[in-house]
């Protein structure tokens, strides 16, 4: 099947609320990997070290992962449209601020309000999304995975070409183009229907209850420590200029894009969600070894093809983190999110002290690890996850709900 045609037609022929939402969640999911070609350059124009730096994706998750539990509460009170409203309007004040700061400590603490204007938007988009878009569910989600692919290949790219003539220029940029995003969905995009019922605080707490989703969780987590000391790390390591450092990242991104909108469907299908996922984290841990112990020349060749199991992961994780309980999928999206992405938030901030402690290639020896114990959790938990991965369809995975702030 063609990938934009989803059966009921293609996701080509949507409305304008659609085409806006989609348009910049691009945009915000540029903001992840914005800052990794320039982070040397900051580390420079700051008088910062890498440890400093790395911070700045500490805070931004960290802050990320708490907002989980805060996003459904928003949402389910204020409406889809105001909620969009809210997190870009988060987003273009603190991406401007970040662009003025005068140490890295502000930068650091501009970022943490970054990270909470992004996670209102990214959480509440694909529901919006979903419920606006022509073609029903499926060609929704499709768009949906198309715009984070797209935004995590063309932030490094923008990050580059910005940030060759400031390190402050990727976030004023930034700001900008979310400020556009804010005017759209503002035009285009009217009110969107509120849950029967509200959300509560605990409610994400509460679903991690459940085995499978809490198996699914920690599994998430270890890999998410995996994923982001490849995405923080690995600028210092490779230790080039910022337009060559983005496009190793923009390399990697269209990987990350083409295995999670494209490969990791069809893997699924021919071999099933658990032994692609156990099988893409083993290869991804034997992966980081070889970028971490091997030539520059490997490192990048390495850090480029870690992108293709990245993208199958987070296909796959959300897949099972949304379809594997049966809490609403919002509340289970929440609650899976408010774990891993703490793993997010301390990969950043301990890779730079562990490879003070010891050297480079050990921050990237402890990632393998964390991947395989990712896989681990897979293998030991398999009995409570595969009825439920059995089942998982992708075109249904993550229709009625928060979705991947999940990739």
């Amino acid at each position: 099947m063609d990938p934009i045609d989803t059966g009921s037609g293609s996701i080509l022929k949507q409305p304008k609320a659609v085409w806006a939402t989609a348009g910049a969640s691009v945009v915000a999911f540029m903001g992840i990997g914005l800052v990794d070609p320039i982070l040397p350059s900051i580390a420079q124009g700051l008088d910062a070290t890498a440890g400093q730096v790395s911070l700045l994706f500490t805070s931004y998750f960290l802050i990320t992962a708490l907002a989980m539990l805060v996003t459904g509460f928003v949402s389910s009170r204020i409406g889809g449209r105001r909620t969009l409203l809210l997190g870009l309007a988060l987003v273009v004040v603190f991406a401007g601020l970040s662009g003025t700061s005068g140490s890295v400590g502000e930068l650091v603490g501009f970022r943490a309000g970054w990270g909470l204007g992004n996670a209102l938007f990214v959480s509440t988009a694909l529901a919006v999304i979903v419920g606006a878009a022509a073609g029903g569910s499926a060609a929704a989600i499709l768009l949906y995975e198309s715009a984070l692919g797209l935004g995590m290949a063309c932030g490094p790219l923008l990050g580059a070409l910005l940030g060759d003539a400031s390190w402050r220029y990727p976030f004023l940029g930034t700001a900008a183009l979310m400020a556009v995003g804010f005017l759209c969905i503002t035009a285009f995009l009217g009110e969107q229907p509120r849950p029967a019922r509200k959300t509560s605080l605990l409610d994400p707490l509460k679903a991690l209850g459940h085995g499978g989703l809490a198996a699914t969780a920690i599994s998430a987590f270890f890999y998410n420590y995996t994923f982001f000391t490849v995405l923080a790390f690995t600028p210092f390591v490779l230790d080039m200029s910022p337009y060559r450092s983005g496009a190793v990242f923009f390399a990697w991104g269209v990987l990350l894009a083409v295995f999670s909108v494209i490969v990791a469907p069809r893997l699924q299908k021919r071999f099933g969600s658990l032994t692609v996922l156990g099988g893409s984290l083993v290869l991804l841990a034997a992966d980081v070894l070889v970028l971490g112990h091997g030539s520059h020349t490997t490192a990048v060749v390495c850090t480029v093809l870690s992108g293709a199991l990245i993208g199958v992961n987070n296909t796959v994780y959300t897949e099972l983190a949304l379809g594997v309980s049966d809490a609403p999928r919002p509340v289970a999206s929440a609650g899976y999110n408010f774990v891993r992405w703490f793993a997010a938030a301390a990969a950043p901030y301990f890779a730079p002290k562990i490879a003070e402690w010891s050297d480079a290639r050990m921050p990237f020896t402890v990632a393998a690890v964390t991947a395989v114990l990712g896989a681990l959790v897979v293998l030991v938990r398999r009995r409570a996850l595969t009825a439920e991965a059995e089942e998982l369809q992708p075109s249904h995975a993550t229709e009625d709900g928060v979705g991947v702030f999940a990739n």
